[in-house]
């Protein structure tokens, strides 16, 4: 058996075909969905992660990946989303080379998050994620600002992480005329998020492009700023 039979056909074990055909119902994706809940997929891939070395784990993300089944996508996701992973290169350069294929949000969410954690840990990739955001392809727009979140997160951030994250606003601000939902929820996602820690910054990009928001984005995007935007 190879590397992805032996790990895909423990995933197919778990499967539900009822939840499966609902899982494809809420989805609206054409790829096969097995039915198998997300708290499975999360202790069978951190049992992968403990066992693969890093090459091992990137063949296997690529192949459960390359199946275009539902919960392989996701766990292949899952089996690079790890702060620390020595070397990342070969790490990075696959999930980039995934962004084509992002057409829903579950999948291009649980890429996204992997991408976080390679982000976070060499910035400089920003420079790479910024081409993203003039892609033709709305997913691929969409994931610059979903695997930037870990900026507007932070505390105490630094005065580069203050760069970045006006770095990152001023693609949001590039993306208000935008008017595809999904876009518009992005910047949203993130001004939301950015409210909880710098709530100043939201204020002014509010003041300066909310009014060309979608109104449901524009509401989203202030829910925890009333006082602020009264």
């Amino acid at each position: 058996m190879t590397l992805l039979d032996i790990h895909l056909n423990q995933i197919k074990a778990y499967a539900d075909p009822e939840r499966a055909e609902q899982m494809a119902g809420y989805h609206k994706v054409d790829r096969p969905h097995l039915g198998v809940a997300n708290p499975i997929l999360n202790d069978l891939t951190k049992t992968w992660r403990q066992v693969l070395d890093v090459p091992s784990r990137v063949k296997l993300a690529d192949a459960l990946w390359q199946t275009n089944i539902h919960e392989g996508r996701l766990a292949a996701a899952k089996l690079l989303t790890q702060a620390r992973i020595r070397p990342d290169a070969e790490v990075w350069d696959l999930l980039q080379s995934w962004l084509p294929d992002f057409d829903s949000w579950a999948v291009s969410d649980h890429a996204c998050m992997a991408m976080q954690k390679r982000l976070t840990a060499d910035p400089s990739r920003l420079n790479q994620v910024e081409v993203w955001t003039t892609s033709d392809h709305m997913w691929t727009r969409r994931a610059a600002l979903v695997a930037t979140l870990p900026w507007t997160k932070q505390n105490h951030p630094k005065p580069d992480d203050l760069q970045r994250r006006d770095r990152i606003l001023s693609w949001a601000a590039g993306y208000v005329p935008d008017r595809n939902w999904f876009i518009q929820k992005s910047i949203a996602w993130w001004l939301r998020e950015l409210s909880k820690h710098d709530p100043e910054r939201v204020v002014t990009f509010l003041g300066k492009h909310g009014d060309a928001m979608k109104p449901f984005a524009r509401r989203e995007a202030g829910k925890y700023l009333k006082d602020q935007l009264a």
